[in-house]
């Protein structure tokens, strides 16, 4: 039975405040990925003084994404092995949607991602099927949770292949729908699909996900290869090997990307806000900066950061920018981990370089995901079940 550990953290912060650290901390106009205010300046971050601790939320089975909904209190995390959790402070866990019958449960498949639209109303989820092919499926949703009757299939994608299916769901500061797929599983890329604009794995998508001219989704006009012939539209970067996990900025609009490595490097990749889209990240042609099937194509997009397979290290998983108010030393810095290793890590991004690398100290089993609330403050999943918030 899924129970909460904690139904109100208050003691996770150490300032005294008394508002919850757990899900219901989003005030009733929050959103996930509001538009960036160019008045802004993101906060400095003091990396080196950040001092974090894990608390934990929930037990779940296999958590392994998480969302927040506009003007909800309740975080939503997707189990992989199918079902959909709102997590409320002070209640159990409530199962909103449950496609168990439905989802693969291979070593890399399940129900993989969640997302919700700007306006709250429908729900989006990405999942593999029995057969191991690719659903973005969309749901009616309200407070009572997802409408199983409503179901409307967005996109499929075949999958040649049992590994690399990416997975993550964001709607990003423009109202669209980005969605990660990987190249197709396998190793080395043996399709050559992440370089090929004629299929949609290995790339990031974009589309507005609602019905349009009797087609499932529109593709946004000024994507980067609309009209190009032999060209997939709704490619927004491409040269990816298994994007496992990207994110917005929230201040910033920065796109921020955690792509599996082969064998030997990790790459987290970073597109600006105001990006065009086109971006190629070189997969299969280079693994982070390093040759693999030939040299550098020109015009590829290197790493904002790169680290090599060691120290336990075998698979990046993104995360965000900080951009609560619980941890200011950590405000502005990007934070990630990897599944293998479980230390949560963290770098400052100045003038398109990491600085300030550093590890905040701790440690994730099966470090599968993070999560951010509609304050901007962070969570860590576990495939072996807990939900975390990061606090200080």
């Amino acid at each position: 039975m899924l129970v909460v550990i904690l139904a109100a953290l208050v003691a996770s912060c150490s300032s005294g405040d008394a508002a919850p650290a757990s899900g219901p901390t989003s005030p009733a106009s929050g959103s996930p990925t509001p538009s960036p205010d160019a008045s802004r300046t993101p906060s400095e971050p003091h990396l080196v003084d950040a001092r974090i601790r894990l608390v934990p939320v929930a037990e779940l089975e296999q958590p392994v994404a998480m969302a927040v909904r506009p003007r909800d209190r309740a975080l939503y995390v997707a189990e992989k092995v199918g079902r959909v959790v709102a997590l409320s402070a002070g209640s159990d866990p409530r199962v909103v949607l449950d496609l168990t019958h439905r989802v693969s449960l291979g070593s890399e498949q399940g129900l993989l991602g969640l997302a919700f639209a700007p306006s709250g109303r429908y729900l989006y989820v990405d999942f593999t099927d029995t057969s191991g092919d690719t659903h973005v499926s969309e749901f009616a949703f309200d407070d009572e949770g997802a409408d199983l009757a409503s179901e409307r299939q967005v996109l499929f994608v075949e999958q040649p292949f049992s590994n690399h299916n990416g997975g993550a769901l964001a709607f990003g500061p423009d109202g669209h729908l980005y969605v990660a797929l990987g190249d197709g599983g396998s190793g080395g890329d043996p399709m050559g699909n992440a370089q090929s604009l004629s299929t949609l794995l290995g790339k990031l998508l974009r589309i507005s996900p609602r019905p349009s001219k009797g087609a499932p989704y529109s593709i946004p006009p000024d994507n980067p290869f609309v009209g190009q012939a032999g060209a997939r539209p709704e490619i927004w970067d491409y040269g990816l090997r298994n994007p496992w996990r990207f994110s917005f900025d929230t201040a910033t609009g920065d796109l921020w990307i955690g792509d599996v490595g082969q064998s030997a490097w990790e790459e987290i990749d970073l597109e600006p806000a105001g990006s065009p889209g086109g971006s190629n990240f070189g997969w299969d042609r280079l693994e982070g900066t390093h040759p693999f099937e030939g040299t550098a194509v020109p015009g590829s997009i290197p790493p904002i950061y790169e680290y090599a397979h060691g120290d336990g290290s075998c698979a990046v998983t993104g995360g965000y920018v900080y951009r609560g108010e619980r941890i200011p030393d950590l405000a502005g810095a990007y934070v990630f981990g990897d599944y293998c290793r479980g230390v949560l890590e963290a770098f400052v991004p100045r003038d398109g370089r990491a600085t300030q690398a550093r590890a905040l100290g701790p440690r994730v089993d099966a470090l599968a995901s993070f999560g951010q609330d509609a304050r901007g403050e962070l969570y860590v999943l576990s495939l072996a079940g807990t939900v975390f918030q990061i606090a200080t």
